[in-house]
């Protein structure tokens, strides 16, 4: 029997069985949420120190990542991308 077939019977397997299936869905999301917003930064010409690639791929924040990728494809300095006032 594989994972993805395993038999969920009780309330209390069917809950915890869920709660890991949609945290890892979301641990997934903001990975590649991650991932393309270093593409857009990398087709832009930008070369991404470490310190600054650790905040991205560290960051479990999806709608942050989202909020960064649009930004990635206006901004003129990698400072200006990370600028929370604007």
């Amino acid at each position: 029997m594989t994972s993805t077939d395993w038999p969920v019977y009780s309330p209390f397997a069917r809950e915890h069985y869920g709660r890991g299936l949609d945290e890892g869905r979301a641990e997934g999301a903001a990975e590649e949420a991650a991932r393309m917003l270093m593409l857009v930064l990398g087709a832009r010409g930008f070369h991404v120190p470490e310190d600054m690639r650790a905040r991205i791929s560290s960051c479990a924040d999806l709608a942050q990542l989202e909020g960064w990728a649009t930004r990635a494809v206006t901004v003129q300095s990698l400072k200006e991308l990370f600028d929370q006032s604007g």
